[in-house]
């Protein structure tokens, strides 16, 4: 009972049929889940083997598509413009009779850049070929019907929504065919053979009713604290240029790349000034390469390394955009000072 509610209002979030909620262990396995699955799934029944992505997915997707890339399958990754784009266009060029799956993210988790996933949808089914999105970013902050969006699979997670973390979903549409991951016990329709981790569904499927109920008001407001961010903070500090699009992106991300800083001696600096940042994924902390996102969209690599996401939540008032505004140059300038420079 408690499972059934759970996916239930998963499910009722972005308009499914709770048959068509597969729970899993968070964002990363259902991006496998899609990736792996329909691959394996499309390779038994017709032989076909190519898969295309964009370069700037979650690495959940970039590594699983590299990892069949080694098994011998043929994966291509699209290019995307100055603002983290994918163009439509460039994915109906890349379709062929032998492509099984396109996967493009929602929105881009390091820049915040959402993309056009209803007119790439729309080319896919007219051509026949799945689609997958990665939606964890968005599931839960911005509206999302599936019973009207052209998308045959999509991933969520749940704490990205305020829930525990160590759970996530993948949406299947009905009729859509994977292998499986896991082999068992047969668990959520045999995709994901396991017990199902009956607290984590419980408080995914609390966080997805309370996200249904306060998404609306909640990302307005967000979008305004992020816009006075953008605009202000390239005015007060020189050398800031806002990366992503400037107005088609996550209602609750801020992000730039800054000249004549390295992006982990900021952290460490804001750190110090009670200001929780990140420098690109927060899946990708510890790395001092520059994000494979702002590469993709044509940054220099010295500038790149000076990247700093802003992430916004429930509880950030204007109080805090302010403090943002004031520390953030002030520590900046002082690295300048002090030469600690990429």
């Amino acid at each position: 009972m408690a499972v059934a509610q759970g996916r239930a209002s998963v499910a009722a979030l972005i308009a499914a049929d709770e048959r068509e909620i597969i729970f899993t262990s968070g964002g990363t396995e259902a991006d496998n889940m899609a990736v792996f699955g329909r691959a394996y799934s499309a390779l038994r029944r017709n032989g076909a083997d190519e898969i295309i992505a964009s370069s700037v997915e979650h690495h959940a997707v970039l590594t699983a598509c590299g990892e069949l890339g080694r098994r011998g399958f043929r994966v291509t990754f699209l290019p995307v413009d100055a603002r983290g784009v994918v163009d439509p266009g460039a994915v109906a060029d890349a379709i062929s009779d032998r492509t099984i799956l396109v996967s493009v993210m929602h929105a881009n988790n390091e820049v915040g850049t959402l993309q056009p996933i209803e007119a790439i949808g729309a080319i896919c089914r007219e051509r026949g070929v799945l689609f997958h999105t990665d939606a964890v970013q968005t599931v839960g902050h911005l509206p999302i019907d599936v019973s009207g969006l052209p998308v045959d699979l999509l991933s969520m997670s749940a704490h990205k929504l305020y829930g525990p973390k160590g759970v996530g979903a993948l949406y299947v549409r009905k009729g859509v065919k994977l292998a499986p991951l896991l082999y068992g016990g047969g668990h959520e329709k045999g995709l994901r053979s396991g017990t199902e981790n009956v607290p984590g569904i419980v408080g995914f499927g609390a966080a997805a009713h309370a996200a249904k109920r306060e998404m609306g008001s909640e990302a307005t407001r967000l979008a305004l604290l992020r816009d006075h961010l953008l605009e202000e903070l390239p005015r007060r500090l020189p050398g800031t240029i806002v990366s992503g699009h400037p107005s088609l992106r996550l209602p609750g991300l801020a992000s730039f790349c800054i000249e004549g800083v390295e992006g982990e001696s900021l952290l460490l600096a804001l750190d110090e000034a009670g200001i929780a940042a990140s420098s690109g994924s927060a899946c990708s902390t510890g790395s001092v390469e520059p994000s494979h996102v702002l590469l993709a969209m044509g940054i220099e690599p010295d500038l790149a390394r000076g990247h700093l996401r802003l992430s916004l939540g429930r509880e950030n008032t204007e109080e805090d955009i302010e403090y943002l505004l004031e520390a953030v140059p002030r520590v900046t300038k002082s690295l300048r000072r002090m030469g600690l420079s990429a």
